[in-house]
């Protein structure tokens, strides 16, 4: 199955939703033992690169590096790349999260809605935790909703005798994300301080068919990327899930009601 190709500027359309997880993420991540020297910190999976720019924010010294497989994502990321206003940097390099090894020690390892694109991506927690300093921290949170509408309905007209041949394994590839009691016991026998939990944000989504949009940016790539070649049967795809979507997500009085769960974790090796 060919990687999605991905577009920035849809993703970014819904960007204060999709940031408001790792705000929330960067809250619970405590200082990092430094020893009063910059940070060094990965993000891994960093997209366009608009959330890697706020750990400038919260660590204006440190050495911030984002990876992505992405070309379209680090084209975008590339914008935010240089020197911080605390003497810090940032970069951006390519990376898959497959397969990603850390090849120097790091304070702070984070990822942000990434993982779900990853199977078996606790198998990488053991290399992970071992790069970091001690006392450094493993952070991520990835998207948890999908047996919600917006991700069964995809998945079920995937797997239609229409699309089925064409599309059947495309919609359901995001089969990968545990639940957070077992990520928490991951990273417990890997002799971490963990803690892990989950939010489900009821979101207010403004405009025509504003699911359909958001999907357009993240779950939807896949399918967007195998019909891509062909305009009238990606045309009529969308407007059969658009049906699906009206009425599972109907528009109130203030918006389009979209409850969207997250799984956080975060893990400090022990010193």
């Amino acid at each position: 199955m060919p990687a999605p190709t991905w577009d920035p500027q849809q993703y970014l359309r819904h960007s204060s939703h999709r940031s408001r997880p790792f705000h929330d993420l960067l809250a619970r991540i405590p200082d990092l033992p430094t020893g009063g020297h910059p940070a060094r910190i990965a993000d891994i999976g960093c997209g366009p690169g608009n959330v890697t720019a706020l750990l400038a924010d919260r660590w204006p010294r440190a050495r911030i590096t984002g990876f992505d497989n992405s070309p379209e994502m680090l084209a975008k990321a590339a914008e935010h790349a240089g020197p911080t206003e605390g003497g810090g940097s940032l970069d951006f390099r390519s990376a898959d999260a497959a397969g990603w090894i850390p090849d120097e020690p790091y304070d702070l390892i984070v990822s942000n809605a990434a993982l779900q694109w990853v199977p078996g991506h606790a198998e990488s927690f053991p290399a992970w935790t071992e790069a970091l300093a001690p006392g450094g921290i493993l952070a991520f949170q990835v998207p948890g909703n999908f047996i919600s509408p917006s991700h069964a309905l995809l998945g079920e007209l995937c797997d239609s005798p229409q699309w089925r041949e064409r599309l059947g394994s495309h919609g359901r590839r995001f089969v990968h994300v545990l639940e957070p009691w077992e990520y928490l016991t991951r990273l417990t026998d890997l002799g971490c301080e963990a803690d892990a939990w989950e939010t489900t944000y009821i979101q207010l989504l403004q405009g025509e068919d504003p699911v359909l949009d958001w999907v357009k940016g993240t779950a939807l790539r896949p399918v967007l990327t195998a019909l891509a070649d062909d305009e009238p049967a990606c045309e009529e795809f969308l407007a059969q899930y658009r049906d699906l979507l009206r009425k599972a997500y109907p528009p109130g009085p203030h918006g389009t009601v979209f409850p969207f769960r997250r799984i956080f974790a975060v893990a400090r090796r022990v010193a």
